[in-house]
């Protein structure tokens, strides 16, 4: 399950096994990718550009249609986000944690649970440097 708990959730969203587009669609590639862009420049993370596509625009799997993922479509145009979207989220739920922290100092949970949060930035971003994602200076300032 997940790296800090005992569980051992299974539940996921099932993917379709065709990997073409549906023949419903009536959208070309160009026009996701503008799409995806407009989403980026209006401060989207890829994640949320994701949801949006298929709830609002019914484009279940951006790359079954374009053959590239979100992430890369959004690099290849310059949009990338400089953070990974994972690291990002877990910084940003560190950082309100410590608010939180310094408000309620005798909240031990929080504590503890902020230590696990920050040993997985750690985590990520040992694996981000590995592979080139992260510039090798880059270090998590609490």
């Amino acid at each position: 399950g997940g790296m800090d708990g005992p569980g051992r959730g299974k539940s996921a969203s099932a993917l379709p096994y065709r990997r073409t587009p549906p023949a419903w669609l009536k959208v070309t590639s160009r026009e996701i990718v503008q799409q995806i862009c407009q989403l980026a420049k209006k401060g989207m993370p890829p994640s949320m550009i994701g949801l949006t596509l298929r709830d609002a625009h019914g484009i279940a799997q951006v790359k079954n249609i374009t053959g590239r993922k979100i992430v890369r479509l959004l690099k290849h145009n310059g949009l990338a986000p400089e953070l990974p979207e994972d690291m990002y989220c877990l910084v940003k739920r560190a950082v309100s944690m410590r608010k939180h922290l310094e408000r309620n100092r005798k909240d031990m949970d929080t504590k503890y649970r902020l230590i696990l949060v920050e040993s997985r930035i750690h985590r990520l971003a040992r694996y981000y440097k590995r592979v080139r994602q992260l510039p090798p200076p880059w270090q998590y300032a609490s």
